[in-house]
C-alpha cells in the first residue's frame, strides 16, 4: 500500500520549527573545559526537512526570525545554503533583555565519555509562532503541500506554539495534505502544562497520516503502554516494540504508518541502529546492525527525514525504511546534525554496508 500524496503542489514538504544555532567543541572534547567551538544552524525539523531539499524536492520551514540579527542572517543564508526556502515574520529584538534565536550547546562525547546537550532557550523568539503571521489558505490551496511534518519539540514550545501547530494540522487535513507526527517528547516542555499537551498531542495524532516515536514518547505523549522489558540485546526486544506499535495503532486507527528507530549504545562512537515500521499491515523491520558515529546528535531526524523522501518519491513500502535507517547512519557521520547527502546512490551504499573508494 502507498500513501497517496496530493498532485501539483509547490511544496512537497512543509515543517514549522524554530531555528538556532548549535555550537560545540571540535574532537569531542567537553563543553566546560574548550576554548574552541565550531557553530551551526539547527533544529530538528530543519534536520528532517534536508534530506529530501538536499537530493532535489522543494521544501519549506515555517519560522519567525529577530529582525537585523547576524544570528538570522546566518539562519537564513544556511537555510539557502542547503536549498530550504523559509517564511516568517522579522520580530524586533526589545534590547538586551527581549528575543533571540535559541542556543544548544553540545559536548559531543568520545568513548565512554556520552554526550551531554544543555538548551539555552531563553527568550526563543520562535515561542511566539502564531498562525496569524501565515496564510494558510495560499499555502495549503493555492500552493499546495504534499506532506505537512510536525515534531512534538515545536508542539510543546510554548502556548503559542501548540495552537499554531493545531491549526496548521487542521488546515492541511482539510485540503488533503498529508501529515507526520514525530512525537519528540521533552520533560523540561512537558512540566506544568501535561493537561493542555496531552489534549493537543492526541488531537494532532487522531488526524496523521505518519506517527514517529520511540518508547518514551508513545507513553508520555500518548499514554500508550510501552515495550515490555525484554533481553538486553535489540534484537530480542522487537516483538514487544511490535506489540507496543499495535496498541497505538489500535489507539489511532486514521493513521496509516507507524515507525519508530532501535538504538543501543555500546560506546559513544558504536551503535547497534535498526528500525521496525508498520505500514497498513505490513510489518518492516531494519534488523540492527554496528554503526560508527561522530556525532549521534540528528540521527533520529536523519531517519524520519528519509522515510519521507521514501515516501515522497513513491517507492515501494519496504524501502521507505531502508532509505531512512541509511540517512539517519548518515547523519552521525557528520559534525553537523542533518544528514547531507550527496545523491540517492551514497544513501543505497550505506544501506548495503558498501563503503568501498567511489572513483
Amino acid at each position: 500500500m502507498k500513501i497517496e500524496l496530493k498532485k501539483d503542489c509547490t511544496w512537497a514538504l512543509v515543517a514549522p520549527t524554530s531555528m538556532g544555532v548549535r555550537i560545540t567543541p571540535p574532537n569531542g572534547q567537553p563543553v566546560h573545559c574548550s576554548d574552541m567551538f565550531h557553530m551551526q544552524v539547527t533544529s530538528a525539523e530543519s534536520n528532517v526537512v534536508s534530506v529530501s531539499s538536499l537530493l532535489g524536492l522543494p521544501v519549506k520551514v515555517l519560522t519567525t526570525f529577530v529582525k537585523e540579527s547576524p544570528i538570522a542572517r546566518f539562519i537564513k543564508d544556511n537555510l539557502a545554503a542547503r536549498h530550504i526556502s523559509y517564511e516568517g515574520v522579522e520580530v524586533e529584538q526589545g534590547g538586551p533583555w527581549g528575543y533571540r534565536h535559541q542556543f544548544n550547546i553540545a559536548d559531543s562525547g568520545i568513548g565512554l565519555r556520552g554526550p551531554r546537550v544543555q538548551n539555552d532557550r531563553a527568550g526563543e523568539v520562535g515561542r511566539t509562532l502564531n498562525v496569524k503571521d501565515f496564510d494558510l489558505t495560499r499555502l495549503f490551496e493555492k500552493e499546495g503541500v504534499k506532506i505537512l511534518h510536525l515534531s512534538g519539540l515545536i508542539a510543546a514550545l510554548s502556548p503559542e506554539t501548540s495552537t499554531f501547530c493545531l491549526e496548521l494540522a487542521r488546515a492541511a487535513k482539510k485540503h488533503g495534505t498529508r501529515i507526520s507526527f514525530d512525537l519528540n517528547y521533552r520533560a523540561t516542555f512537558w512540566k506544568n502544562r501535561e493537561k493542555e499537551l496531552s489534549a493537543a498531542f492526541r488531537e494532532i495524532a487522531g488526524i496523521s497520516d505518519i506517527l514517529v516515536g520511540n518508547e518514551e514518547d508513545f507513553q508520555l505523549c500518548l499514554g500508550i503502554a510501552g515495550p515490555e522489558e525484554g533481553g538486553k540485546d535489540l534484537a530480542s526486544k522487537i516483538d514487544s516494540f511490535k506489540e507496543m506499535i499495535s496498541r497505538v495503532k489500535k489507539a489511532y486507527p486514521d493513521a496509516s504508518v507507524f515507525a519508530t528507530t532501535l538504538r543501543q549504545v555500546i560506546h559513544t562512537n558504536e551503535h547497534l541502529w535498526g528500525a521496525i515500521m508498520l505500514e497498513g499491515d505490513e510489518w518492516h523491520v531494519a534488523e540492527p546492525r554496528e554503526i560508527h558515529v561522530l556525532d549521534r546528535i540528528g540521527g533520529g531526524d536523519g531517519f524520519v527525514g528519509g522515510m519521507l523522501y521514501a515516501i515522497l518519491k513513491g517507492w515501494e513500502p519496504e524501502k521507505w525504511i531502508q532509505f531512512g535507517w541509511a540517512t539517519g547512519a548518515l547523519a552521525t557521520t557528520s559534525i553537523y546534525d542533518y544528514a547531507q547527502p550527496a545523491d540517492e546512490e551514497q544513501v543505497w551504499s550505506i544501506w548495503k554496508g558498501n563503503a568501498r573508494v567511489r572513483r
